[in-house]
């Protein structure tokens, strides 16, 4: 299959060119620089120049592919609202060139504040208002190409994809105890993070291309909720400072807009996933990681 990645050369996607090339497959890379090029070609894939707001470079790679990984997405939370709208135009660009030709779509996602407080499953579709959810509308414009004959589906992300380099939101929690001295948590630091290993995440884009059903959601979740106080510990212990309760209101004070996450309770279920797919996480858990993590090193 010729597949075009989107996000080519981020965490996830330069992730996915590999096991689709590792798996047969033939692989257009989009990139937008020319270090990003350099690398989609030195990981064996064609290199297609564009990016999220070139449009017609989203056309004319969809146009060349039997089908299409969407695992791009602009990660300033600054801008989290206007990059979910650049999101959403991306998804229905690509989605319009597909449309009647059956071929797969996956399209990322994420489970963070799918179902607050209470186990998520597949068939959540979450609160469209929610503060951490501007994408969750794109969601349904995403399913609704499936009456439009595109094998759409969604792989939703844990909010903490990780490995010995990266660990999603975790990350940032590893940046804001580096800049203030403390690491935190919010009230009793109970609320739950799912997480997932990068090349678990990864295999699951590779099976719902090639196996999933149009109009499907699956979640990219190897453990359904680590509780933050203990994320929060092991970052403690590797940086060499105090590890810290924080209210709601002196998170936000201290935090800003990533408060929210920090005190978020979102645990998620992958069962449907893995009974539909076939899939079996097999990766590290996210404290393993962590404990051996390179940017928790002093």
């Amino acid at each position: 299959m010729r597949v075009f990645v989107t996000g080519a050369t981020g965490f996830i996607g330069s992730a996915v060119v590999h096991e689709l090339i590792d798996a047969g497959h033939q692989v257009i890379g989009l990139a937008r620089s020319d270090d990003g090029a350099r690398s989609v070609a030195a990981a064996g894939a064609q290199v297609h120049r564009g990016d999220l707001e070139d449009l017609e470079s989203l056309r004319s790679g969809a146009a060349m592919s039997d089908g299409v990984i969407h695992t791009a997405f602009n990660h300033d939370f600054s801008k989290f609202v206007e990059n979910c709208e650049m999101d959403r135009r991306a998804i229905e660009t690509i989605g319009a060139v597909l449309a009647g030709s059956g071929r797969p779509f996956v399209i990322s996602a994420g489970t963070a504040g799918l179902a607050p407080g209470r186990l998520a499953t597949e068939e959540d579709v979450g609160d469209p208002n929610a503060p951490a959810s501007p994408r969750r509308p794109t969601e349904g414009v995403a399913l609704s190409m499936a009456s439009r004959d595109v094998r759409v589906s969604l792989v939703r992300l844990a909010p903490s994809v990780h490995d010995l380099l990266r660990q999603g939101l975790v990350t940032s929690m590893i940046a804001i105890a580096r800049a203030t001295g403390v690491s935190a948590y919010v009230g009793d630091g109970l609320n739950r993070w799912p997480a997932v290993h990068r090349l678990d995440a990864v295999h699951l884009y590779t099976l719902a291309l090639e196996k999933g059903s149009a109009g499907a959601r699956y979640h990219a979740v190897a453990e359904e909720g680590v509780p933050l106080r203990d994320i929060a510990e092991v970052i403690g212990q590797r940086l060499n400072v105090p590890v810290v309760a924080k209210s709601p209101e002196e998170a936000t004070a201290q935090f800003g807009f990533f408060a929210y996450f920090l005190g978020m309770d979102s645990p998620a279920s992958s069962a449907q996933t893995r009974e539909r797919l076939g899939w079996q996480p097999k990766e590290p858990g996210l404290i393993h990681d962590l404990e051996r993590a390179k940017d928790l090193e002093t």
